[in-house]
C-alpha cells in the first residue's frame, strides 16, 4: 500500500518471480540465478576477448601477408588474382607490424 499505484505491478511482478525462484532454489532463489547469469557473462566476455584479439592477430598477419606481397610485387601462391594484389596494397598502406602470435588462441 506504501507503493505508488504505478509501480504496484511492478512489485507483484517481482515477489512472483521471486517466489517461483524460491520453489525452483529453495536454498539461493533468485540470488542462484543472478549469480549463474553473472557468471555466464564473465564467461561469454573473456570469450569475447579472446576472439578479438585472435581476430586482431589474424588482421595483422594477413596485413604483414600483404605488405610483402606489395613490396616483393610477387603473388603468394595461394592468391594469385590481382584483386589480391590490390587488397593487399590497402593493408600495407596501414603500416602495421607483423603479429607475434603464431598459435591458436582458442584454448
Amino acid at each position: 500500500m506504501d507503493l505508488p499505484l504505478h509501480q504496484r505491478g511492478d512489485a507483484v511482478s517481482s515477489i512472483v518471480y521471486e517466489a517461483s525462484a524460491r520453489i525452483r532454489d529453495p536454498v539461493y532463489g533468485c540470488v542462484g540465478a543472478i549469480s549463474s547469469l553473472q557468471q555466464q557473462v564473465a564467461q561469454l566476455q573473456s570469450q569475447l576477448a579472446i576472439a578479438q584479439a585472435e581476430l586482431l592477430c589474424l588482421r595483422m598477419q594477413d596485413a604483414a601477408r600483404c605488405s610483402n606481397v606489395v613490396s616483393n610485387g610477387v603473388s603468394p601462391p595461394h592468391t594469385p588474382e590481382s584483386s589480391d594484389v590490390n587488397h593487399c596494397f590497402k593493408h600495407a598502406m596501414t603500416k602495421t607490424q607483423p603479429p607475434v602470435c603464431s598459435e591458436n588462441l582458442w584454448t
